[in-house]
């Protein structure tokens, strides 16, 4: 018997596990729009996605140059890789995408977070990666509401209508 039972979206959790600006940024952006929605939203930060929710890195973060096959300048210029290894050339993309994300009105990642949890998300940071990292609590912005394990996020997905997003 197939079931073709629909559920409506009303629980996401999005994991985010780099600390690239990109990638930081895909993650609160999804965020905050699950949040508008009227989504509960839980969001977990782990490995180097950590550096989102830590107030030494989290609006010092940079744009991977290296590496990325996507990469492209504002405008649509295609960016090779290997220039992405150059002195300085990590630190002026980087700016330059900051620049960009200013002319829309984004938020920095602090001013995210804060927006995140007024609008009634929950941020979290992973025990393992912290303990890794040698993090402690008072080392997070204060929009962190828990360091949990893996098993306590696996216990935040329950029911119906719940959705986990990897970034």
């Amino acid at each position: 018997m197939e079931n073709d039972e629909k559920y409506k979206l009303k629980k996401v959790l999005i994991i985010c596990s780099k600390g690239t600006l990109e990638d930081v940024y895909a993650a609160l952006v999804m965020g905050n729009g699950a949040v508008m929605e009227g989504i509960e939203t839980k969001m977990f930060f782990t490995f180097f996605g950590l550096d989102a929710i830590t107030k030494k890195y989290m609006n010092k973060l940079h744009t991977s140059t290296v590496g990325n096959p996507s990469m492209r300048m504002p405008g649509g210029l295609a960016f090779p890789t290997m220039l992405g290894g150059l002195p300085g050339v990590e630190a002026g993309v980087t700016s330059m995408m900051k620049k960009e994300m200013e002319k829309l009105d984004m938020p920095p990642v602090d001013e995210f977070l804060e927006l995140i949890e007024a609008g009634g998300g929950e941020i979290f940071a992973c025990k393992l990666a912290a303990d890794m990292f040698k993090l402690k609590k008072e080392d997070f912005h204060e929009t962190v509401k828990d360091i949990i394990t893996v098993g306590d996020l696996y216990a935040l997905c329950d029911g119906p209508g719940t959705q986990i997003i990897f970034t």
